[in-house]
């Protein structure tokens, strides 16, 4: 490969690029981490006993499925009071919301929601314990689904 102003020009942006990867992960994070204080009031800290899981894209941001899992056996020790749903390129930030009962519900949701445009969807569970758990994914999404 010659040395021309090109080559240099494309590697170098790679190198950013590279770079820049990591950050932008950590960036989402901590803007998430402070959406959820903002709306909840309370401080919330990412765990893997929240799993939210939907599709990487979707052809429209009119129905995306979205399943929601918490690992918790639901006593009367260890369960979630709640589960908040919020995307923060919507109109209205919190886009559902779920309740549920120790010792008579499964933490586990599916349903599909709308989304304004390519975002961070963010689940927000509160644990009996005054916990807050937090998770988040990527949803790139081709049109718009709120109007």
């Amino acid at each position: 490969m010659h040395l021309t102003r090109r080559n240099v020009l494309l590697g170098g942006t790679s190198g950013l690029v590279a770079v820049g990867l990591p950050s932008i992960d950590v960036r989402a994070q901590e803007e998430a981490i402070d959406l959820v204080e903002l709306l909840t009031g309370h401080r919330a800290v990412p765990s893997d006993r929240l799993r939210l899981l939907m599709p990487s894209t979707f052809p429209n941001g009119y129905t995306v499925p979205l399943t929601l899992e918490v690992d918790t056996p639901m006593t009367e020790r260890d369960h979630v009071r709640n589960v908040r749903i919020f995307a923060p390129k919507n109109p209205i930030n919190e886009v559902v919301g779920f309740h549920f009962a120790p010792l008579r519900s499964a933490p586990r949701v599916s349903t599909r929601i709308r989304l304004a445009a390519p975002q961070n969807v963010v689940a927000v569970a509160e644990m009996n314990d005054g916990a807050f758990l937090m998770t988040q994914t990527f949803v790139q999404v081709a049109t718009n689904g709120c109007v």
